[in-house]
């Protein structure tokens, strides 16, 4: 995968479109192999900013109180 920095929304975008493709029962076995390697890597990003995302509203929430 190239190093191409993915917004959240855009990287749910293209694992579904990954996915898509290979539901669709018809993948192109010669990308198969690397799609499934840029949407693992994807979702770990995906993961990440929801972590990230999740302890920056913790942080807001305990100055609130």
């Amino acid at each position: 995968m190239t190093k191409k920095e993915f917004s959240f929304n855009d990287a749910v975008l293209r694992i579904e479109e990954i996915l898509k493709n290979i539901e669709s029962g018809e993948p192109d076995i010669d990308r198969l192999s690397s799609e499934v390697k840029q949407a693992s890597e994807l979702i770990r990003l995906c993961q990440k900013k929801l972590r990230t995302t999740e302890e920056e509203i913790n942080s807001i929430f305990k100055e609130m109180s």
